[in-house]
């Protein structure tokens, strides 16, 4: 057999996938099992697997299933002062933020961080007027199904929207970033894991760890005494508590911490974000 024909997938499996084009799988179930099939086969590899699941769940999801909730949201008060503004913008380095006026859930508009330029240099004479660099704020409705915002985003080039209930007033806010990590999983930049780093802070009681974090490291940031014998990382902690292989959005709570897959493949869990729970803080 030639070196050609030993790359060519198996012919059962290339007659059934294009029995499906003209037939059509019946359902979604079916539609997994064959990209399964052909990813196991090697016509399409794991990364394209389940960026092809992301898109699939996207349709279904809607905005309150991946929305900031507005507790968590860093927003600034209209009246602040540039001097009030700076340290918020460098400590959370965010390039967009609500701004908010007496009310918490009245957003007035949006500040972008790069409008603030014009007044760090020591030499600028200009006077701070925070009404002069607001945005209009771009409001979504909880409801509204994630790809529809994706395409909305796209076409209006906007990377930010906020959420409101059914009373017109925020609940929260979501970002095109949000979106594009439910089809290709987290998205890392240079401000996340340093080199060695395992495990990142993103809030009071929030975390983002690799799944390849070792339970005796989880257990010595945590002070947590999860059995370092029974499971040599976190994921694999994850995955006996799922009972299987979880998927991206799935969560799952042990022992008083709130585990949600950031990004799994059809092999492995990659990226968790871990919440610490009420019950644990008040222990």
């Amino acid at each position: 057999m030639s070196e050609d024909e030993q790359d060519k997938p198996p012919q059962p499996l290339i007659k059934r996938f294009i029995s499906h084009l003209y037939d059509g799988p019946h359902d979604r179930g079916e539609l997994t099992a064959l990209l399964h099939d052909a990813a196991t086969s090697g016509l399409i590899d794991t990364h394209a697997l389940s960026m092809i699941e992301g898109v699939m769940q996207v349709a279904e999801l809607r905005v309150r299933d991946i929305m900031i909730p507005r507790a968590h949201v860093v927003a600034i008060q209209r009246s602040a002062t540039l001097e009030e503004i700076l340290p918020v913008v460098v400590e959370s380095a965010h390039s967009r933020f609500p701004v908010i006026g007496d009310d918490k859930g009245e957003v007035v508009g949006i500040l972008l961080a790069k409008d603030l330029l014009v007044y760090c240099g020591s030499a600028t004479q200009r006077r701070f007027d925070i009404r002069e660099l607001l945005r209009a704020a771009v409001v979504v409705p909880e409801s509204k199904r994630l790809n529809v915002l994706l395409n909305e985003f796209r076409t209006s080039r906007n990377h930010m929207a906020i959420v409101v209930d059914e009373y017109g007033t925020s609940s929260g806010l979501v970002t095109i970033e949000d979106v594009l990590e439910q089809i290709v999983g987290e998205i890392e930049d240079e401000h996340d894991f340093d080199e060695g780093t395992s495990i990142l802070r993103r809030g009071e009681y929030e975390f983002t760890a690799k799944a390849l974090t070792p339970v005796e490291e989880f257990n010595e940031y945590f002070a947590a005494s999860f059995d370092e014998e029974a499971f040599d990382t976190i994921g694999g902690l994850v995955t006996q508590a799922l009972g299987r292989l979880p998927k991206n959005g799935e969560q799952v709570e042990i022992d008083g911490y709130r585990f949600k897959i950031l990004r799994a493949d059809s092999r492995r869990v990659h990226l968790l974000k871990i919440r610490i729970l009420p019950t644990l803080r008040d222990s």
